[in-house]
């Protein structure tokens, strides 16, 4: 069974339609992202997933289950961290930990909380008030509260957002260790690079899915700038993304010893989803 199935999804704001007939399936265990610029419908997407907003239209299942009918079930078991903190600020991180616990009847809650700080890195201010916390201490706390009762969904608003280099890193470890521990996690971002560290990714503009793949796969899309030298001259040709691409423009040289360097530039992944939100436009 898959861990997230959506067809036809649609969330209509008035006159804005937020979401226009989104079709997802995530598989169990797998990192995804869900990639997109601010404003294309992934923070509403999110909260249709895990049951806080009622589409417009649509079917989706969460773990077999549906997030309105099934409320109750599904949400003892998936995690929520949104984009904005949810926490106590004059609580200690243990004890926002400890309430979000509570909240979910966690067996061993104590045990459970001490499991979270410890793997969220926060042992050492874990009795200190949230509000002394930096804004990225801050996030690992809500990480800590969304894990604590061992979802087996995790979903994932711009974890990320306004940490530094050397946190997001971390954070990005944390996740493919739950990963690795059996939790499926849903992740919204606008930061290109990150989609190179999903197993799959769908890329969300204007409410729409325009493509959902690997992102190797998504990267085939691109094209690649191949530069040879030979004889004092260089020469630039563009192919595509493919490696059979890459051969056959190198058969037309035979490769002979004539050529001292080959060069190849292959565009980013932002380059081709770029790319394609310029295409979606037109």
């Amino acid at each position: 069974m898959d861990a997230i199935k959506v067809s036809g999804l649609t969330k209509q704001y008035g006159d804005i339609q937020a979401l226009q007939g989104v079709d997802l399936t995530v598989p169990k265990d797998a990192v995804y992202g869900l990639l997109g610029p601010n404003g294309a419908g992934k923070s509403t997407l999110i909260k249709a997933l895990v049951g806080s907003l009622c589409p417009s239209g649509g079917d989706v299942s969460v773990l077999g289950l549906n997030p309105l009918r099934q409320r109750a079930a599904l949400r003892e078991r998936i995690g929520y961290m949104p984009q904005g903190l949810a926490l106590y600020q004059d609580l200690s991180a243990r004890e926002n930990v400890q309430f979000f616990g509570a909240a979910h009847s966690v067996p061993d809650l104590a045990g459970r909380v001490e499991e979270a700080l410890e793997f969220t890195d926060l042992r050492a201010r874990a009795d200190d008030p949230v509000r002394t916390f930096s804004g990225g201490m801050q996030r690992r706390v809500s990480l800590a509260c969304a894990i604590v009762h061992q979802p087996d969904v995790l979903f994932l608003d711009e974890p990320t957002a306004a940490v530094d280099p050397g946190l997001r890193a971390r954070f990005w470890s944390t996740f493919r260790r739950l990963a690795q521990k059996g939790t499926t996690l849903f992740v919204s971002t606008h930061l290109m690079d990150e989609a190179l560290l999903c197993d799959e990714v769908a890329v969300l503009r204007q409410g729409q899915v325009i493509t959902a793949d690997a992102p190797a796969r998504i990267l085939e899309r691109g094209q690649t700038h191949l530069l040879v030298r030979q004889d004092g001259r260089i020469e630039e040709r563009v192919v595509g993304g493919h490696p059979e691409d890459l051969a056959d423009a190198l058969h037309v040289y035979g490769l002979s010893r004539e050529i001292g360097a080959v060069e190849v530039r292959g565009d980013t992944l932002e380059t081709v989803i770029l790319g394609l939100i310029e295409e979606a436009k037109r």
